[in-house]
Protein backbone atom coordinates (compact mmCIF):
# COMPACT_ATOMS: atom_id res chain seq x y z
CA UNK A 1 0.00 0.00 0.00
CA UNK A 2 3.01 2.12 0.73
CA UNK A 3 4.66 1.59 -2.65
CA UNK A 4 1.09 2.40 -4.21
CA UNK A 5 0.52 5.60 -2.64
CA UNK A 6 3.84 7.01 -3.36
CA UNK A 7 3.26 6.80 -7.40
CA UNK A 8 0.48 10.47 -5.83
CA UNK A 9 3.00 11.87 -4.82
CA UNK A 10 5.38 14.76 -6.09
CA UNK A 11 8.97 13.67 -6.64
CA UNK A 12 10.50 15.55 -3.48
CA UNK A 13 8.06 14.20 -1.37
CA UNK A 14 9.05 10.66 -2.34
CA UNK A 15 12.09 11.57 -1.76
CA UNK A 16 12.03 12.65 1.59
CA UNK A 17 9.72 9.64 2.65
CA UNK A 18 12.39 7.68 1.86
CA UNK A 19 15.04 9.72 3.69
CA UNK A 20 13.22 9.71 6.55
CA UNK A 21 12.92 5.25 6.27
CA UNK A 22 16.43 5.27 6.69
CA UNK A 23 17.00 5.23 2.26
CA UNK A 24 19.52 7.99 2.55
CA UNK A 25 22.65 6.09 2.91
CA UNK A 26 22.55 5.35 -0.28
CA UNK A 27 23.38 8.58 -1.33
CA UNK A 28 27.02 7.13 -0.79
CA UNK A 29 27.17 5.54 -4.00
CA UNK A 30 27.93 6.55 -6.88
CA UNK A 31 24.58 8.27 -9.00
CA UNK A 32 23.93 6.52 -12.02
CA UNK A 33 24.87 8.40 -15.52
CA UNK A 34 22.43 6.87 -17.45
CA UNK A 35 19.55 4.52 -15.93
CA UNK A 36 17.31 2.44 -18.22
CA UNK A 37 14.20 0.47 -16.77
CA UNK A 38 14.16 -2.68 -18.43
CA UNK A 39 17.78 -4.64 -18.60
CA UNK A 40 17.05 -5.17 -22.19
CA UNK A 41 17.62 -1.44 -22.67
CA UNK A 42 20.56 -1.45 -20.25
CA UNK A 43 22.76 -3.57 -22.52
CA UNK A 44 22.02 -1.55 -25.34
CA UNK A 45 22.78 1.81 -23.51
CA UNK A 46 26.01 0.12 -21.97
CA UNK A 47 27.18 -0.81 -25.35
CA UNK A 48 27.53 2.95 -26.44
CA UNK A 49 28.77 4.26 -22.86
CA UNK A 50 32.62 5.51 -23.17
CA UNK A 51 34.62 8.14 -21.44
CA UNK A 52 34.01 6.90 -17.98
CA UNK A 53 29.84 6.84 -18.48
CA UNK A 54 28.16 4.14 -17.25
CA UNK A 55 24.69 2.32 -18.15
CA UNK A 56 22.63 0.41 -15.51
CA UNK A 57 19.12 -1.36 -15.44
CA UNK A 58 16.46 -0.75 -12.95
CA UNK A 59 14.63 -4.66 -13.55
CA UNK A 60 17.14 -7.78 -13.26
CA UNK A 61 16.71 -11.22 -15.19
CA UNK A 62 13.70 -12.90 -15.56
CA UNK A 63 11.68 -9.45 -14.74
CA UNK A 64 8.08 -9.03 -16.31
CA UNK A 65 8.32 -4.69 -16.98
CA UNK A 66 4.29 -5.16 -17.27
CA UNK A 67 3.61 -5.98 -13.95
CA UNK A 68 6.98 -4.28 -12.43
CA UNK A 69 6.06 -1.75 -9.64
CA UNK A 70 9.16 -0.36 -8.05
CA UNK A 71 10.17 -0.42 -4.74
CA UNK A 72 11.15 2.36 -2.79
CA UNK A 73 14.48 1.77 -3.04
CA UNK A 74 14.33 1.67 -6.96
CA UNK A 75 12.42 5.37 -6.76
CA UNK A 76 15.59 6.97 -5.04
CA UNK A 77 17.65 5.46 -7.25
CA UNK A 78 15.96 6.82 -10.48
CA UNK A 79 15.65 9.75 -8.25
CA UNK A 80 19.40 10.26 -8.78
CA UNK A 81 20.13 9.34 -12.13
CA UNK A 82 21.24 11.98 -14.24
CA UNK A 83 19.49 10.76 -16.86
CA UNK A 84 16.74 7.95 -17.36
CA UNK A 85 15.22 6.28 -20.17
CA UNK A 86 12.62 3.87 -20.18
CA UNK A 87 10.89 1.96 -23.10
CA UNK A 88 7.40 3.52 -23.54
CA UNK A 89 4.32 2.50 -25.23
CA UNK A 90 2.85 1.61 -21.80
CA UNK A 91 5.58 -1.20 -21.32
CA UNK A 92 6.12 0.10 -18.01
CA UNK A 93 2.30 0.48 -17.29
CA UNK A 94 3.01 0.09 -13.50
CA UNK A 95 5.70 3.34 -13.42
CA UNK A 96 3.98 6.08 -15.44
CA UNK A 97 3.25 8.57 -12.38
CA UNK A 98 6.99 8.10 -11.07
CA UNK A 99 8.71 8.76 -14.76
CA UNK A 100 6.36 11.74 -15.05
CA UNK A 101 7.38 12.98 -11.98
CA UNK A 102 10.97 12.58 -12.10
CA UNK A 103 10.64 14.14 -16.11
CA UNK A 104 9.87 17.60 -14.00
CA UNK A 105 14.24 17.71 -12.33
CA UNK A 106 16.12 15.29 -14.84
CA UNK A 107 15.78 14.23 -18.59
CA UNK A 108 13.67 10.79 -18.53
CA UNK A 109 13.43 9.37 -22.51
CA UNK A 110 11.53 7.08 -24.28
CA UNK A 111 13.68 5.23 -26.66
CA UNK A 112 10.46 4.09 -28.70
CA UNK A 113 10.13 8.01 -29.66
CA UNK A 114 13.41 6.80 -32.24
CA UNK A 115 10.82 4.59 -34.25
CA UNK A 116 8.08 6.03 -36.63
CA UNK A 117 4.45 5.11 -35.50
CA UNK A 118 4.02 3.85 -39.33
CA UNK A 119 6.40 1.32 -38.22
CA UNK A 120 4.79 0.12 -35.13
CA UNK A 121 2.23 -2.51 -34.46
CA UNK A 122 -1.03 -1.65 -32.86
CA UNK A 123 -2.56 -3.84 -30.72
CA UNK A 124 -5.02 -5.80 -31.64
CA UNK A 125 -8.63 -3.79 -30.81
CA UNK A 126 -6.74 -0.97 -29.33
CA UNK A 127 -5.20 2.66 -30.29
CA UNK A 128 -2.59 1.70 -28.42
CA UNK A 129 1.08 0.19 -29.87
CA UNK A 130 2.35 -3.14 -29.41
CA UNK A 131 5.57 -2.18 -27.06
CA UNK A 132 8.23 -5.31 -27.44
CA UNK A 133 10.04 -3.35 -30.58
CA UNK A 134 13.28 -5.28 -29.92
CA UNK A 135 12.27 -8.77 -31.20
CA UNK A 136 12.70 -6.99 -34.82
CA UNK A 137 16.55 -6.45 -34.42
CA UNK A 138 16.53 -3.63 -37.81
CA UNK A 139 14.23 -1.65 -36.13
CA UNK A 140 15.97 -2.02 -32.60
CA UNK A 141 19.11 -0.51 -34.05
CA UNK A 142 17.73 2.50 -35.45
CA UNK A 143 17.41 3.37 -31.70
CA UNK A 144 20.82 3.56 -31.05
CA UNK A 145 22.24 6.13 -32.80
CA UNK A 146 19.05 7.91 -31.66
CA UNK A 147 19.87 7.19 -27.93
CA UNK A 148 23.32 8.24 -28.84
CA UNK A 149 22.22 11.83 -29.78
CA UNK A 150 20.39 12.75 -26.81
CA UNK A 151 22.85 11.31 -24.31
CA UNK A 152 25.27 13.69 -26.24
CA UNK A 153 23.00 16.56 -25.80
CA UNK A 154 23.69 15.51 -21.91
CA UNK A 155 27.08 14.90 -22.06
CA UNK A 156 28.53 17.25 -24.44
CA UNK A 157 32.26 16.27 -23.61
CA UNK A 158 31.57 12.66 -24.94
CA UNK A 159 29.07 13.20 -28.00
CA UNK A 160 31.43 12.20 -30.57
CA UNK A 161 32.55 9.34 -28.83
CA UNK A 162 29.14 8.22 -28.22
CA UNK A 163 28.02 9.04 -32.03
CA UNK A 164 31.09 6.83 -33.15
CA UNK A 165 30.46 3.76 -30.93
CA UNK A 166 26.79 4.04 -31.78
CA UNK A 167 27.97 3.56 -35.38
CA UNK A 168 29.70 0.76 -34.54
CA UNK A 169 27.01 -1.11 -32.45
CA UNK A 170 24.52 -0.30 -34.68
CA UNK A 171 26.64 -2.25 -37.69
CA UNK A 172 26.69 -5.52 -35.22
CA UNK A 173 23.31 -4.98 -34.96
CA UNK A 174 22.35 -5.13 -38.71
CA UNK A 175 24.68 -8.35 -39.18
CA UNK A 176 22.92 -10.17 -36.46
CA UNK A 177 19.29 -9.05 -38.05
CA UNK A 178 20.81 -10.58 -41.32
CA UNK A 179 22.21 -13.36 -39.43
CA UNK A 180 18.31 -14.03 -37.76
CA UNK A 181 16.90 -14.05 -41.32
CA UNK A 182 19.18 -16.77 -42.33
CA UNK A 183 18.26 -18.55 -39.42
CA UNK A 184 14.84 -18.90 -39.29
CA UNK A 185 15.03 -19.84 -43.37
CA UNK A 186 16.29 -23.17 -42.03
CA UNK A 187 12.57 -23.90 -40.67
CA UNK A 188 10.61 -26.04 -43.32
CA UNK A 189 7.41 -23.04 -44.11
CA UNK A 190 4.81 -24.83 -42.94
CA UNK A 191 6.36 -25.39 -39.51
CA UNK A 192 7.20 -21.39 -38.78
CA UNK A 193 4.48 -21.25 -36.67
CA UNK A 194 5.86 -19.77 -33.14
CA UNK A 195 3.37 -20.55 -29.83
CA UNK A 196 4.40 -18.78 -26.78
CA UNK A 197 2.86 -17.71 -23.76
CA UNK A 198 1.96 -14.27 -23.98
CA UNK A 199 2.01 -11.95 -27.83
CA UNK A 200 5.55 -10.83 -27.24
CA UNK A 201 6.78 -11.68 -30.21
CA UNK A 202 4.98 -10.09 -33.05
CA UNK A 203 7.35 -7.60 -34.38
CA UNK A 204 9.52 -10.87 -34.64
CA UNK A 205 7.31 -12.66 -36.73
CA UNK A 206 6.59 -9.93 -38.91
CA UNK A 207 10.33 -9.39 -39.43
CA UNK A 208 11.28 -12.76 -40.26
CA UNK A 209 8.05 -14.44 -41.75
CA UNK A 210 7.23 -16.62 -39.11
CA UNK A 211 3.27 -16.90 -37.98
CA UNK A 212 3.25 -15.54 -34.37
CA UNK A 213 0.40 -16.78 -32.03
CA UNK A 214 0.32 -16.35 -28.15
CA UNK A 215 -1.96 -17.49 -25.68
CA UNK A 216 -2.29 -14.05 -23.88
CA UNK A 217 -2.69 -10.86 -25.10
CA UNK A 218 0.19 -8.39 -25.80
CA UNK A 219 0.18 -7.42 -21.72
CA UNK A 220 1.14 -10.50 -19.62
CA UNK A 221 -1.46 -8.64 -17.18
CA UNK A 222 -4.46 -10.87 -18.07
CA UNK A 223 -5.18 -14.14 -18.05
CA UNK A 224 -5.41 -16.41 -20.89
CA UNK A 225 -9.32 -17.20 -21.66
CA UNK A 226 -10.81 -20.84 -22.55
CA UNK A 227 -11.39 -20.03 -25.66
CA UNK A 228 -8.18 -18.71 -26.34
CA UNK A 229 -7.23 -22.09 -25.13
CA UNK A 230 -9.42 -24.10 -27.22
CA UNK A 231 -8.17 -22.08 -30.50
CA UNK A 232 -4.71 -22.98 -30.21
CA UNK A 233 -5.21 -26.36 -29.59
CA UNK A 234 -7.46 -26.68 -32.43
CA UNK A 235 -4.62 -24.90 -34.22
CA UNK A 236 -1.65 -26.60 -32.94
CA UNK A 237 -3.68 -30.22 -33.35
CA UNK A 238 -4.92 -29.44 -37.32
CA UNK A 239 -1.14 -28.34 -38.41
CA UNK A 240 0.57 -30.79 -36.15
CA UNK A 241 2.92 -28.11 -34.98
CA UNK A 242 6.10 -29.91 -33.30
CA UNK A 243 6.98 -27.43 -30.18
CA UNK A 244 5.65 -24.74 -28.45
CA UNK A 245 7.58 -22.47 -25.96
CA UNK A 246 7.34 -21.27 -22.48
CA UNK A 247 8.78 -17.65 -21.60
CA UNK A 248 11.28 -17.01 -18.70
CA UNK A 249 9.50 -14.11 -17.36
CA UNK A 250 6.06 -15.67 -17.54
CA UNK A 251 4.48 -18.50 -15.79
CA UNK A 252 4.78 -21.61 -17.32
CA UNK A 253 1.26 -23.46 -15.98
CA UNK A 254 -0.59 -21.92 -19.33
CA UNK A 255 1.96 -23.17 -22.16
CA UNK A 256 1.65 -26.49 -19.83
CA UNK A 257 -2.06 -26.74 -19.63
CA UNK A 258 -2.11 -26.08 -23.74
CA UNK A 259 0.67 -29.38 -23.75
CA UNK A 260 -2.00 -31.22 -21.83
CA UNK A 261 -4.65 -29.97 -24.01
CA UNK A 262 -2.97 -31.04 -27.26
CA UNK A 263 -1.98 -34.58 -25.73
CA UNK A 264 -5.68 -35.14 -24.90
CA UNK A 265 -6.28 -34.55 -28.68
CA UNK A 266 -4.08 -37.41 -29.44
CA UNK A 267 -1.06 -34.47 -30.99
CA UNK A 268 2.29 -34.95 -28.43
CA UNK A 269 3.67 -31.23 -28.78
CA UNK A 270 6.25 -30.85 -26.78
CA UNK A 271 7.71 -27.72 -25.04
CA UNK A 272 10.47 -26.15 -27.72
CA UNK A 273 12.17 -24.52 -24.73
CA UNK A 274 12.11 -21.46 -22.51
CA UNK A 275 12.41 -18.17 -24.66
CA UNK A 276 13.83 -14.58 -22.99
CA UNK A 277 10.93 -11.98 -24.10
CA UNK A 278 10.59 -9.21 -21.47
CA UNK A 279 14.42 -9.71 -19.76
CA UNK A 280 17.63 -10.77 -20.70
CA UNK A 281 18.94 -13.98 -18.53
CA UNK A 282 21.37 -14.53 -16.23
CA UNK A 283 24.93 -13.68 -15.84
CA UNK A 284 26.37 -16.97 -17.78
CA UNK A 285 23.41 -17.94 -19.36
CA UNK A 286 24.28 -17.12 -22.53
CA UNK A 287 21.58 -14.42 -23.11
CA UNK A 288 22.65 -11.56 -20.77
CA UNK A 289 23.14 -9.50 -23.11
CA UNK A 290 20.98 -8.23 -26.02
CA UNK A 291 22.67 -9.82 -28.28
CA UNK A 292 23.17 -13.04 -26.74
CA UNK A 293 19.49 -12.74 -25.89
CA UNK A 294 18.43 -12.89 -29.58
CA UNK A 295 21.08 -15.75 -31.07
CA UNK A 296 19.73 -17.60 -28.01
CA UNK A 297 15.98 -17.62 -28.64
CA UNK A 298 16.72 -18.27 -32.39
CA UNK A 299 18.86 -20.83 -31.81
CA UNK A 300 16.17 -22.25 -29.55
CA UNK A 301 13.19 -21.80 -32.05
CA UNK A 302 14.88 -23.35 -34.88
CA UNK A 303 16.13 -26.22 -33.20
CA UNK A 304 12.54 -27.11 -31.88
CA UNK A 305 10.41 -26.74 -35.17
CA UNK A 306 12.71 -27.94 -37.34
CA UNK A 307 13.81 -31.54 -35.16
CA UNK A 308 11.87 -34.77 -36.42
CA UNK A 309 10.23 -36.83 -33.88
CA UNK A 310 11.71 -39.55 -32.33
CA UNK A 311 10.11 -43.15 -33.14
CA UNK A 312 9.10 -43.04 -29.71
CA UNK A 313 6.97 -39.23 -29.94
CA UNK A 314 5.13 -40.88 -32.88
CA UNK A 315 4.25 -44.51 -31.23
CA UNK A 316 2.92 -42.64 -27.99
CA UNK A 317 0.82 -40.13 -30.10
CA UNK A 318 -0.37 -42.85 -32.21
CA UNK A 319 -1.03 -45.02 -29.41
CA UNK A 320 -3.38 -42.36 -27.79
CA UNK A 321 -5.17 -41.23 -31.01
CA UNK A 322 -6.22 -45.53 -30.73
CA UNK A 323 -7.23 -44.89 -27.47
CA UNK A 324 -9.50 -42.08 -27.65
CA UNK A 325 -11.24 -44.15 -30.22
CA UNK A 326 -11.89 -46.97 -28.11
CA UNK A 327 -15.37 -47.48 -26.78
CA UNK A 328 -16.09 -46.20 -22.93
CA UNK A 329 -17.34 -49.35 -20.86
Amino acid sequence: MIARALYYKPLLSIVAAMALQGCASWSDNPAPDVLCTTNILGDTAASIMVGGLRASALMGPGVDPHLYTPTQRDILTLARARVIVFNGLHLEGQMARVLAALARTRPVLAATDAIDRAELLRVPDSEAYDPHVWFDVRLWARIVPWLAHRLGEHFPTQRDELLEAAIRYQAELLALDRWVQEQIERIPEPRRVLVTAHDAFRYFGRRYGIEVVGLQGISTSSEAALQDLHRLVELIVRRRIPAIFVETSVPRRAIEALQAACRARGHDVRIGGALYSDALGPPGSGADTYIGMVRTNVQTIVRALTAEPTADRVAGASSRVTRTKEPQP
